[in-house]
């Protein structure tokens, strides 16, 4: 596959040439007699050299044999328009027709996982691209390997884009994921047993904001805060109570979980009052936030971090984001090599390219249909006798509580499944399910609104969503709505082929 035929990986080139049977066929004893049409190696170096010169040559790696083997290899390399290239299929048959399989899930069905999109092709084609054999250490300029200039120029576009796009000073675009760029931030800025304050996982919070199973649960002192019962939302005095009771050194804003919009403002004088910095996890809502539809934390929080995937439409990754050059330098070095070592340049390029997707007037349509499609999804869910958190949506996701309907969020998500309908199970405020068993699920748009559908769409999804969970998974009910799922699903295609 990569032109490797007749090589003997364990032989160098200089033990090829010399005094055992090489790889055009004699040992370095034996004379050579060129064949009609051929020059022997000893002639090859007369017309290099300008003269005669075989009885001087004692070595048996002399040039003119290296140039004779390397011109024999480069005639042997096979050439794409003389032989068919070598695909996956026919290399591995089994991750082919895995990928295959996936295709055909996400074609025929429809993502309403909240944290799921679809990249373009583009983006794909980065992250398949030649980057992911590069290693590259360090950062634009300043790497502990050589051979790094174009991967410079691939970081710096995705850096100046990302900047562009949420209009931040600085941009660490090389965290894996948004786990990753938040264990970044804590490492910069605190010490191991400083107190940390972030929303409540079941309230809809992260792991990463401070769940006892995270490592942030592990190595901070945690305090949480929540929703208010009534409403569902945040209890901003609640929250400043708190802090200034706790003295948290650092309090962190966002969510997984929480369909409405934050106020990043009154974080920032809560934050203040308290004498904490303040980090703003935007993961979720970061397309949103960069097509202008959603408040901005940038001009609020000492420092921003995301993933790039969700509402974003990126590859799977993680940024982070700050105004603020000292907190900047310490979070390059918590990243490399405090975190991290070599950068994924491939996703770093893919990165760049969905940034710039984002940075067109495209985007903003699109950012602005799925909280259309969302709003429309809430009002006709409710319709049907949905029960949601916080009575709607501001964003690109709600959450359903489906215990009127008699079902766990573990059970409503497999009928629906088995309808062709992928959405998550999800704690919602003061379960006292497990987060196993959950009384929620959580539904999002991002994804479904990338194939293209809009409001009369979310219409006929909410109604098919209701139909199944009334019926707790009758087959009948099932059957029936998994029918409508695939022809909506056929009306708005995917991805044609396998891309690999």
């Amino acid at each position: 596959m990569f032109g490797t035929e007749g090589a003997n990986p364990k032989k160098t080139l200089g033990q090829k040439l010399s005094g055992k049977k090489t790889a055009i066929g004699r040992t370095s004893g034996e004379s050579y007699k060129a064949t009609k049409g051929e020059t022997s190696p000893s002639r090859m170096g007369d017309n290099l050299s300008g003269k005669k010169d075989r009885g001087k040559v004692k070595c048996s790696f002399c040039l003119s044999s290296v140039l004779f083997y390397l011109e024999r290899r480069r005639k042997q390399i096979r050439k794409p328009e003389e032989d068919v290239l070598m695909s996956l299929l026919d290399h591995d048959q089994e991750i082919y027709e895995a990928i295959e399989n996936e295709r055909k899930r996400q074609n025929s069905t429809l993502e309403l996982i909240a944290s799921e999109n679809f990249v373009s092709e583009d983006v794909m084609t980065a992250m398949g691209s030649v980057l992911t054999n590069k290693y590259a250490e360090g950062y634009p300029g300043k790497r502990y390997y050589g051979g790094c200039e174009f991967v410079d120029v691939v970081e710096r576009h995705a850096i100046e884009r990302v900047t562009e796009l949420f209009g931040a000073i600085y941009a660490n675009v090389q965290p894996h994921s948004g786990a990753q760029a938040n264990t970044a931030v804590y490492y910069s800025l605190l010490q191991p047993g400083d107190k940390i304050m972030g929303m409540n996982l079941s309230h809809g919070g992260h792991l990463t904001h401070g769940s006892p199973v995270s490592i942030s649960g592990k190595w901070f002192d945690v305090v949480a805060y929540g929703v208010k019962e009534d409403t569902h939302l945040i209890d901003y005095d609640e929250v400043e109570a708190i802090a200034l009771r706790e003295r948290p050194k650092l309090i962190i804003a966002g969510a997984s979980a929480y369909p409405r919009v934050i106020d990043f403002a009154k974080f920032k004088e809560i934050a203040d009052k308290a004498g904490a910095r303040l980090m703003v996890d935007m993961a979720h809502i970061a397309g949103l936030v960069a097509a202008g539809i959603h408040p901005s934390p940038v001009p609020y929080a000492d420092v921003v971090t995301s993933t790039t995937h969700k509402t974003l439409r990126g590859p799977r990754g993680g940024i982070i984001l700050t105004n603020d050059e000292e907190i900047f330098k310490g979070v390059n070095k918590a990243i490399f090599p405090g975190l991290q070592g070599g950068p994924l340049m491939h996703v770093i390029a893919a990165k760049a390219v969905s940034f710039k997707e984002a940075l067109h007037p495209s985007f903003k349509k699109y950012a602005a249909q799925v909280v259309k499609n969302a709003s429309v999804l809430a009002d006709t869910l409710k319709q049907e006798g949905a029960a949601l958190v916080s009575g709607g949506t501001d964003n690109h996701l709600l959450m359903v509580d489906v215990r009127p309907w008699g079902l766990t969020g573990k059970e409503a998500e497999h009928v629906l499944e088995e309808a062709g309908i992928t959405v998550n199970k999800n704690t919602i405020p003061f379960d006292s399910a497990s987060p196993f068993v959950t009384s929620g699920v959580r539904i999002g748009t991002a994804a479904i609104t990338t194939r293209g559908m809009k409001q009369e769409e979310m219409r006929i999804i909410a109604s098919s969503i209701a139909e199944v969970l009334k019926s707790k998974g009758d087959a009948e009910t099932v059957a029936k709505v998994q029918s409508i799922i695939r022809q909506l699903c056929e009306a708005y295609p995917l991805y044609d082929r396998v891309l690999v």
